[in-house]
């Protein structure tokens, strides 16, 4: 926001959370008021080495092999970025696909939209499908088109959560118990 835009450093984490707080994500702002190309942004953004931050996670790989049930990337990154991620993490070929930001014209999780659209392409129908996510507001709005909510992470468990494990690797659990959730 800085280097590109020449937003002076001080205003620039403010800024950034008032437009994740508009918009959902930071690129949204920066299109809508000062032009920036998307494309141009999420280069930017996702140039970093994540093979120094990751590893391959060979419990998650054996977990997500296990599973019968379709597995598709749903992020408001870039699919180079995920890519990126899941191969550093070894799971790489563990999805059908990636949809990215791109999916709903950089619209992002947690508005609707994208969720729509990555049904569509999937060609299902929310009520077949579980999100797993470790954001709160991307699962409540999960829940608020019909699909069933599996939570990942530390917190409180809000009453959207069907699911609520510490742990990725414990997804396996999460699917078997959420057959018996309402």
């Amino acid at each position: 926001m800085t280097e590109i835009v020449g937003i002076p450093a001080p205003e620039v984490d403010s800024l950034r959370r008032e437009y994740w707080r508009l918009y959902g994500v930071t690129l949204q702002g920066l299109i809508r008021h000062h032009a920036v190309d998307p494309e141009d942004y999420l280069h930017y953004v996702h140039d970093i080495d994540v093979t120094s931050r990751l590893s391959p996670d060979l419990v998650l790989r054996d977990v997500l092999e296990n599973l019968p049930q379709r597995k598709a990337v749903f992020t408001n990154g870039s699919i180079c970025h995920a890519d990126r991620v899941l191969s550093a993490l070894g799971i790489e070929d563990m999805f059908e696909k990636i949809y990215d930001i791109r999916v709903a014209g950089y619209q992002p999780k947690p508005f609707p939209e994208p969720y729509h659209a990555v049904l569509d392409e999937l060609g299902t129908t929310p009520k077949d499908c579980i999100m797993i996510e470790d954001s709160r507001d991307n699962l409540q709005t999960a829940k608020g088109i019909g699909m069933g909510t599996i939570l990942v992470g530390e917190g409180e468990t809000p009453d959207f959560v069907d699911v609520h494990l510490d742990n990725a690797c414990e997804i396996h659990t999460g699917l078997s118990f959420w057959g018996k959730v309402s």
